[in-house]
């Protein structure tokens, strides 16, 4: 039994910045993404699963609990090579297959070939984790351009409905989709304006589709982190604002990607058969209601 105050680091953090979207190498102190501490229990034994935004952060650690749960993971990234290689590299050592699979999901068509490859490659599909983000620190609502409202939305929106109509299609009873939401998608920052906008969309399209596809036997639901130790922290915030990230929830201190793993697992596996249309919060205590 840990104090959960103390289980992971405590701020502050060291002032740092990265150009977007971030790498994990050089972040200060390291995320921790399970990789000395998950333990699984065949939960997800031969299951095959799309996570995208699994080179870093959330996704990776995510992908190794799956892997050692007993699934076969699709890397889905942008372009952050080194970053997804190593990702790849804990799957493997879990004794799964990992497929790297680099490409934009704001392309409709990158989506569809994403779950093709998939069940070529492994003949199923079990799992699909909406994962992939963007966001971008903007004070003024002047300065927030059309274009950067397009990526936004593309990328954390459009993908998620692009993904999941490619995908329901492959998927038997028994399979799950998991969102990823947020934190803002209740309590929004308004410097995260755009995003935290799609943050809310996610959480109604998760709610919604859970029930048209409830009769299918696939459960829909979603994952709402809190401030969580990924590389989009330092390359999308300002440094003053990085020493102090989760200084002020409940808990104390920032979430690390470790610890959202275990609430993917839940709803993609059979322990969660009655859990859909649920957003499961993970923000070190901040409500959201």
């Amino acid at each position: 039994m840990s104090d959960p105050r103390t289980a992971e680091p405590t701020p502050p953090q060291p002032k740092q910045q990265q150009e977007m979207p971030g790498e994990t190498a050089a972040m200060r102190p390291a995320p921790d993404h399970g990789e000395t501490s998950y333990r699984g229990s065949d939960r997800l034994s031969g299951r095959a699963a799309i996570i995208t935004g699994a080179d870093s952060g959330i996704g990776r650690a995510v992908a190794i609990a799956f892997a050692r749960e007993g699934a076969d993971v699709v890397i889905g990234y942008l372009d952050e090579h080194d970053d997804a290689e190593e990702t790849a590299r804990w799957v493997r050592e879990a004794g799964r297959k990992a497929v790297l699979a680099p490409g934009d999901v704001k392309d409709e068509g990158f989506c569809r070939s994403l779950v093709e490859r998939t069940v070529a490659k492994f003949g199923r599909l079990d799992i699909l984790v909406n994962n992939a983000a963007h966001q971008a620190t903007i004070e003024e609502i002047e300065d927030i351009t059309a274009e950067e409202w397009d990526v936004t939305f593309r990328t954390n929106v459009y993908s998620q409905f692009f993904l999941a109509k490619a995908a329901i299609r492959h998927m038997k009873p028994g399979s799950a989709i998991v969102n990823t939401t947020s934190i803002n998608a209740k309590s929004p920052t308004p410097t995260l304006l755009a995003y935290a906008t799609t943050k809310g969309a996610i959480a109604n399209f998760t709610a919604g589709l859970s029930n048209l596809v409830a009769p299918k036997g696939i459960r829909v639901n979603a994952v709402a982190p809190g401030p969580i130790w990924t590389p989009l922290i330092p390359s999308t915030l300002p440094p003053e604002k990085i020493e102090s990230f989760g200084g002020d929830t409940p808990i104390g201190r920032v979430g690390q990607p470790a610890e959202l793993a275990p609430a993917y697992v839940l709803l993609a596996s059979d322990e969660g058969s009655y859990i859909t249309g649920a957003v499961i919060p993970v923000t070190g205590g901040r409500l959201m209601l």
